[in-house]
């Protein structure tokens, strides 16, 4: 198989992009997509990552939650 380089600025690919048909955006929308996917989770870690938080305060503030929204859920009925 030959492969052919080709530079483009962003408008022209943009332009190139928008002359697809649907079929063909969505598959590229969807690469794009799982090409990102990886990126913005691990910023997403390292963003909420604290050493302020045990595992047991998380727990416990947890099981508190689920407490009270049990009780709530008693006193409906």
């Amino acid at each position: 198989m030959k492969t052919v380089n080709i530079e483009l600025d962003k408008s022209q690919f943009i332009r190139i992009i928008n002359r697809l048909d649907d079929k063909d955006k969505l598959d590229i929308f969807n690469e794009l997509k799982k090409s990102l996917f990886l990126k913005r989770f691990n910023k997403l870690l390292k963003s909420t990552r604290t050493s302020e938080l045990s595992l047991d305060e998380i727990t416990k503030e947890v099981e508190s939650v689920r407490k009270n929204r049990y009780e709530k859920g008693k006193q409906i009925l």
